[in-house]
């Protein structure tokens, strides 16, 4: 039983990389796919800019996975996140993004079955370990959906995430 248990903890915690890298690529994409200066634009003010999004989604994931799962002390200031409206380049935004998800990586690739599977109270949820890195995962790819529309707006053409891929594939039994 124990074996089995390793093995699907150990698929999921791989599923749930796959996902951040996936998210990662599509967020490199659509920053690198629009200028510079309309990084910080925002679609309206009730929503938020590409640049708002990445520093957000940083720190949900040093929150959840780095902090929580981590161990570490939860420093985060999720107000100012949305309160920035510019200081960081293109390139500084990229380079912040994958050192968040290299550290978040990180934990999950040293993650025990204990820390999976204990209750934690993290921005006013309880959840376990696995239910951490579900959020995690989820938000991530929610904001990477947002990001993706809004540069898709900006620039009017498509993104080019599956380019090479055929989606029309039928699924095997």
């Amino acid at each position: 039983m124990n074996n089995i248990r390793d093995e699907w903890m150990s698929e999921f915690l791989e599923n749930s990389i796959y996902r951040l890298d996936e998210s990662t690529r599509m967020n490199i994409i659509s920053l690198k796919s629009v200028e510079e200066i309309n990084i910080w634009e925002k679609p309206n003010e009730s929503s938020n800019s590409i640049g708002n999004q990445i520093i957000h989604i940083c720190g949900n994931m040093t929150q959840y996975i780095i902090a929580s799962l981590g161990e570490q002390n939860d420093l985060r200031n999720r107000d100012a996140e949305f309160s920035i409206s510019d200081g960081f380049t293109r390139s500084e935004l990229i380079q912040k993004l994958e050192d968040t998800v290299r550290q978040a990586k990180h934990v999950l690739n040293n993650c025990s079955k204990s820390q999976l599977l204990k209750k934690r109270i993290v921005q006013g949820y309880d959840l376990s370990g696995i239910g951490i890195v579900i959020h995690a995962v989820e938000h991530y790819s929610y904001h990477t959906g947002q990001i993706a529309f809004w540069t898709k707006l900006l620039i009017n053409k498509d993104l080019g995430f599956y380019d090479g891929r055929d989606l029309n594939i039928k699924n095997e039994n």
